[in-house]
Order: C-alpha cells, then sequence, then structure tokens
C-alpha cells in the first residue's frame, strides 16, 4: 500500500512542495540513526575521548556531535541547514538555548550556522579532529559543495590531525542502491537538471576529494549500516529527507516520488511491514597538512 503523506502542500501552481520543518525532522527522527554504526566505528578506531576536540562539517540534526560528547569530546558542530540545526540544538543544548562560553570548562558542545570559518575555538585552542560524516560520491556535484566547507574548516585544525571523509560503498553491496535510482530515473526523464540526484558511488569518491584538499590519506574503513523502518511510511519520509530526491522532485511532483519510491521499496519489506536493506558506508581517515 502506497504511504498516505501529508507533510507537504501546494503552490499556487498546484505543485506540491515538502514541509522543510517536517522533513528536518523526519530526517532527525527517523533517518539519521542510520549512520550511527558508522559514527560509533570511526570514533573507535580514533578513540575519541576527553582530549579530543572535535569539528563536525554538516552536523544536521546533531547525533554525530551527541555520540563524540558522550565520550568525553569537546564538540562544535556546522551546518548550513538551520532547520536540523535547530533540532540539533533541542537535542545538545535544551537548556540553555546558547553556545556555551570559554568560562564554562570544556565548554558545552557548540552550534554554528554557516561558513565553519565562524567556528573559530572560543578559547583559542585549535581542533584536533575535523569530520564530514555526509556522504561523498551520492550526488552529482557533491564533491564540489564540499571542498569550500573543508577549505574554511583546515585553517581551525592543528596541523597533522585527523581528518575524516565518508561515503557510500559499493552499489552491489548497499541495498538501498535500487531505491536511490529512482531519483536518478525521475530526474533524468524530465530531462531536469541532475544537481541533487543521486549516482552510484566511485572507488576513488574520496580519495578524490583528499587529494583536492591537501589531505594524506592513511586509512579507511568500511561499516555496515543497514537501513530499518517500522513501516513503509516511515522509510519513504526517511529517505526522502536525505535530500538525495531533491532533483526528482523538482523534475516531477512530490506525491510522484513518494509513490514510486513506495514501490521501489516492497521487496525491502518484511511479512510484519518493516523494511530491512543492508548497506556498506565507506570512511577515509586523513591526515592534514
Amino acid at each position: 500500500m502506497t504511504p498516505t503523506l501529508v507533510r507537504h502542500h501546494r503552490q499556487a501552481d498546484g505543485s506540491a512542495t515538502v514541509d522543510p520543518g517536517a522533513r528536518a525532522r523526519d530526517w532527525a527522527e527517523i533517518q539519521e540513526r542510520m549512520l550511527a554504526p558508522l559514527y560509533e566505528a570511526v570514533y573507535g578506531r580514533l578513540e575519541v575521548g576527553a582530549g579530543t576536540r572535535m569539528l563536525s562539517l554538516g552536523c544536521g540534526s546533531g547525533l554525530a556531535l551527541l555520540i563524540a560528547a558522550a565520550r568525553g569530546a569537546h564538540v562544535t558542530g556546522v551546518d548550513t541547514d538551520g532547520e536540523r540545526l535547530a533540532l540539533a540544538r533541542e537535542r545538545l543544548l535544551p537548556d540553555a538555548g546558547r553556545d556555551g562560553g570559554p568560562d564554562t570548562p570544556g565548554g558545552p558542545p557548540r552550534l554554528v550556522a554557516g561558513d565553519p570559518a565562524a567556528a573559530a575555538p572560543a578559547d583559542g585552542e585549535p581542533y584536533n579532529l575535523l569530520t564530514a560524516f555526509t556522504p561523498i560520491g551520492c550526488s552529482a556535484g557533491d564533491s564540489e559543495g564540499v571542498m569550500p566547507a573543508l577549505e574554511s574548516a583546515l585553517p581551525l585544525v592543528t596541523r597533522g590531525s585527523s581528518v575524516v571523509l565518508a561515503g557510500w560503498g559499493p552499489p552491489e553491496r548497499c541495498a538501498t542502491a535500487a531505491v536511490l535510482r529512482v531519483a536518478t530515473r525521475l530526474a533524468d526523464g524530465a530531462r531536469a537538471p541532475r544537481a541533487g540526484g543521486w549516482r552510484p558511488a566511485c572507488r576513488d569518491d574520496l580519495e578524490d576529494v583528499a587529494f583536492r584538499a591537501g589531505l594524506h590519506p592513511n586509512g579507511s574503513g568500511r561499516v555496515a549500516c543497514p537501513f530499518g523502518y517500522a513501516d513503509l511510511d516511515s522509510a519513504v519520509r526517511g529517505l526522502l529527507s536525505t535530500r538525495l530526491f531533491d532533483a526528482a522532485v523538482r523534475a516531477t511532483d512530490h506525491s510522484q516520488v513518494e509513490k514510486e519510491v513506495a514501490e521501489a521499496l516492497h521487496p525491502h519489506q518484511r511479512q510484519d511491514g518493516t523494511v530491512w536493506m543492508p548497506n556498506v558506508f565507506r570512511y577515509l581517515v586523513c591526515t592534514s597538512s
């Protein structure tokens, strides 16, 4: 059965648009947790703890920050999505409602909107870990998008610090790839620009970004990140919250994208109604110059 979603409204021309606040909450409540194994694997490998001063690019609604902070790290997150950042503030700063200052030992989590250059440490001590967990190499042009953020953030990091990039694993090991192809088919079918649409990950996507940013790769890993949902409705909402279907929505209609994503999910739906798709994500650990 196709899910009945009502989290979009009609513009004057009759086209459906998604509510950005609802989509951000879908990301925080449904989709973001699918990447928790990736965060945990990276933090375990790098021994993230009390001595870690982490700057996270594209921190979204803050789950990666929350996990690092629970390990004792001092964390700062940057994002350009105001809706997701507002949810991160609810999670990480529920009482203060504002960033911490240097008068607080270690400082509570800091959240910064916009350019990473604005995330210079309040106490003047540079970061020693930079993360970019938003998957690189899964949509056309996303590597171009991450470069300005890296260029702004790298001066804030101590030379020789770890920089982590992440991306999707090989398509043949990602069950969700078949569903994400809906985004490409709908966008291409309407002869729309593919910027923002999904594409299969390439083997050297992360290394290419590292080379262009002047980073030195010194290790990598693969992590199983299965996508599991309570029902078809949650699966559709979670996947659309990734932004990978935005080009398809612009090219066609939000309702049509929902319908076709739901159809593509049917092979992954179990008898109890849950949806399960095994996936592999990859991370690259680099050293800053």
